[in-house]
Formats: C-alpha cells, sequence, structure tokens
C-alpha cells in the first residue's frame, strides 16, 4: 500500500502518485510518502527513480533483519529503525522495520509491520489539517515514541525484579529461575538494540545541531533518553545475573545441607553396618555366638557408637 500526503499552508491532501507533480511545482509544500506491503521491485524502483534515493539504502530498508543505522546523504537523511510492534509491552517483543528518508520537503516512511502509531499520526494530520509538523518533527515523534515504548518496558521490569527479589529468598522455584533467564535473554537483545540507538541518536543530533536545524533539541532529547534507557538495561542485566547466582548459590548451598545429613546418617550406619555383619556370620566356632546377653550387648555398643558419632559432629558443628 502507498500513500501521500502533501502539505502546503494549512491545507493537507492525501492521495497517490497524481500528487507528486503537485509537490514538485508548489516549492511552499512538503510531501509525505507512506509503503507498506508494496512489491519490493516495484517500492525498489519507485524510491531509487522517483527520488533518487541511494540504492544500498533502499535495499538496507527493504530486509527483514538488519541492525538500526543513520546515514547523511545530500538531500536528505536515511533512519533505520527497530520500534516494538504493537503487540509487543514486556521482554518478550517483536520489533518491524521502520525506515525513513527525510528531506526539507520530504518523508518517506517504508515498514515492515502495520505500525498503528504512524497511521494515528498520519489520520491526526489528515483530520486536523496541517500545523507545525514539518518531515524532521514527524521523524521526531516517531524516534520518541520509539525510545518511550522501550523505556516502559523497562520501567515496568523494575517492579518485577524487586517482587522476584524478594520471592527469590523466601521461596525460591525453577519457575522463577525460568522467568529470569527469559528476561536476561530480552534485555540482551533489548541492550543490543538500545546500543545502536544511543550511536544513532547522537550522531543525528550532532549533524542537525552542526547545520544548525531548528529541531536538532528535540533529538538531543530523545539521545538523553535512549542512552538513560539503555544504561538501564544494562543495569537490570547485572540485577538478573546477580539474581540467578543467588539462585544457584542458595540451591547449592541447600544441596550442601541435604548432602551433609546424607553423609552424617552414612558415618553413623557404616559401623553399625559392619556389626551387623560381622554376628549376623553363621559360622559353629564363633565367640559370644551363644552368649546369653550377646544381642543386648551388642544393641548397646551400636548405640554407644551412634550416640558417640552425634556427639563429635556435634561438638565440630557439623549438625
Amino acid at each position: 500500500m502507498m500513500q501521500l500526503m502533501l502539505c502546503r499552508g494549512q491545507q493537507v491532501q492525501t492521495g497517490s502518485t497524481e500528487l507528486l507533480q503537485q509537490w514538485q511545482t508548489q516549492t511552499d509544500s512538503w510531501l509525505w510518502v507512506d509503503l507498506y506491503g508494496e512489491s519490493a521491485s516495484e517500492e525498489k524502483a519507485f524510491l531509487t527513480e522517483q527520488f533518487e534515493f541511494d540504492e544500498f539504502s533502499v535495499s538496507e530498508a527493504q530486509r527483514t533483519r538488519h541492525p538500526p543505522s543513520f546515514e547523511v546523504f545530500e538531500n536528505y537523511l536515511f533512519l533505520l529503525l527497530k520500534p516494538l510492534d504493537a503487540e509487543s509491552d514486556s521482554l518478550d517483543f517483536g520489533t518491524l522495520q521502520l525506515a525513513m528518508f527525510a528531506g526539507e520537503r520530504l518523508l518517506v516512511t517504508r515498514h515492515s509491520k502495520e505500525s498503528p502509531y504512524l497511521a494515528r499520526l498520519w489520520q491526526d494530520m489528515v483530520q486536523h489539517g496541517y500545523r507545525d509538523e514539518t518531515p524532521f518533527s514527524v521523524v521526531s515523534a516517531m524516534c520518541m515514541r520509539t525510545t518511550w515504548r522501550y523505556g516502559k518496558v523497562l520501567l515496568d521490569l523494575e517492579q518485577r525484579l524487586d517482587e522476584i527479589e524478594d520471592e527469590l529468598f523466601s521461596s525460591p522455584t525453577d519457575t522463577l529461575m525460568k522467568e529470569l533467564v527469559g528476561y536476561n535473554t530480552g534485555l540482551r537483545k533489548m541492550h543490543r538494540i538500545l546500543s545502536y540507538y544511543e550511536d544513532i541518536f547522537a550522531a543525528l543530533h550532532q549533524h542537525l545541531r552542526k547545520i544548525k536545524h531548528p529541531d536538532h533539541e528535540q533529538f538531543h532529547d530523545i539521545y538523553t533518553r535512549i542512552e538513560r534507557f539503555n544504561s538501564l538495561s544494562a543495569m537490570y542485566q547485572n540485577v538478573i545475573t546477580d539474581l540467578i547466582e543467588g539462585y544457584i548459590s542458595l540451591n547449592g548451598h541447600r544441596l550442601n545441607q541435604i548432602m551433609k545429613v546424607l553423609t552424617i546418617v552414612t558415618v553413623i550406619f557404616v559401623p553399625l553396618t559392619l556389626l551387623v555383619g560381622i554376628y549376623g556370620m553363621n559360622f559353629e566356632n564363633m565367640p559370644e555366638l551363644k552368649s546369653k546377653h550377646g544381642y543386648y550387648i551388642l544393641l548397646t555398643v551400636m548405640s554407644s557408637i551412634a550416640v558417640l558419632l552425634l556427639y563429635l559432629f556435634r561438638r565440630v558443628r557439623w549438625l
């Protein structure tokens, strides 16, 4: 699907490729082209021939899996983001590829999945008319939305980590361990994406400030936020790693306690089993075999050994 929006004065006009001619002749207007679900070959031909975009950048935009990137060209900027998709509100998230080619009079957005926020932004401009929006203000809004959604997932995680920490020391279970490992995997993926964003938004802000673009302060705010969220993701990874190590240590300690009890029981019963084995043999000439009180004497000796060993274990603080 290809949508075109022509903004001029306070007027907004939507349509198809027929708006291109008006945009080319009306130098006081700007054009927004939104692409979704188009044939890759037709889309590439349209972008490279109609707007003379860099062919390699267009190929990057069309790839299903590509890290976020940013490039500066003579008449436009190319920005490739990975916003969270509509269904993602936790660390088990999915992303979409959002490519933006932004110039002073042109904005092209190309996304691999449907973007409800982009659709709302488009609809809002159609319903309320063109106000102060520019291609770069729309890019700024999308970047801020992308940043905010990643940040919301991280801030929601903080409360859950506090709960897990309490549960881990009161009643550790394999379910908690599985949840922590899942969080760690999601955070690793998010930290990788946010690290790309931190570099990208730093470079974008520096470029806009260098050319004294009026929107450069907005991108400075975005960079500041993404830097904070990236630091949070790294910190939460460390917290989760510590919790996992704590869980393993608790399990190891509990296992050691169990092994100590089993060892004590084994040590006590080894000499008792030895005595039972010896006196269980039925040799005819065994001493004490026909002793009148042999049974009681043996039980007394066995009980004494057990009590003595328990006393020794108590003295060395094994019990």
